[in-house]
């Protein structure tokens, strides 16, 4: 049986381009619904150049994680942003519109 970490990097994979899900959804779809800040950790520590598409995965508010502040939370805004992603003037993705059920 494989590990929370691949278990998360499985379900990330199947989120469509366009689409974005919380860290806390996919912790809930896995199981374990108080495990959203393991799934923080699966995905920071992906090497690069995984397939993973990390960057789909935001906070439950529909804003790019505090932590990840800085240049990589520049660079998933823009990848989300090719993506067709729209964010509102405080940062913010509309869950109801962008947000992937699984």
């Amino acid at each position: 049986m494989p590990g929370f970490f691949e278990r998360v990097y499985r379900l990330v994979r199947q989120v469509p381009p366009g689409k974005v899900i919380s860290y806390g959804a996919i912790a809930h779809m896995l199981g374990h619904p108080h495990a959203a800040r393991t799934v923080g950790w699966a995905l920071h520590g992906l090497p690069e150049g995984s397939d993973v598409p990390w960057h789909r995965v935001i906070n439950s508010q529909g804003a790019i994680s505090i932590s990840g502040r800085g240049h990589g939370a520049d660079l998933q805004r823009a990848l989300l942003e090719a993506e067709g992603v729209e964010f509102d003037k405080n940062g913010a993705v509309d869950l109801e519109r962008f947000g992937w059920a699984g």
